[in-house]
């Protein structure tokens, strides 16, 4: 089971999650992505596009590496792993 940690402004929007341990089953990026969003519904859309696209404004990575496969959410997720979810954010 890997570990994902999100950045704090994503618990605005899923307060459901804030103060939990998030693990997740391992596998690929998609397979976390797909595990966050049974957790906290909308999730997954947030971070994806409507295609299953990785957003602009986000980035994911594994242990210090940023994923390779913003498309296809590819990237293999061992079971030890840790992910981050970072968010930018804009604005004026």
């Amino acid at each position: 089971m890997a570990t994902v940690q999100l950045t704090k402004h994503l618990f605005t929007f899923f307060p459901q999650l804030e103060g939990r341990e998030l693990v997740v089953p391992a596998g690929t990026v998609r397979d976390v992505v797909k595990a966050l969003d049974e957790q906290a519904p909308g999730l997954g859309l947030y971070l994806c596009d409507e295609r299953g696209v990785l957003r602009t404004h986000v980035n994911i990575f594994i242990g210090d590496e940023r994923i390779l496969d913003r498309r296809g959410l590819s990237d293999t997720v061992s079971e030890d792993a840790r992910v981050f979810v970072l968010q930018s954010l804009s604005g004026g």
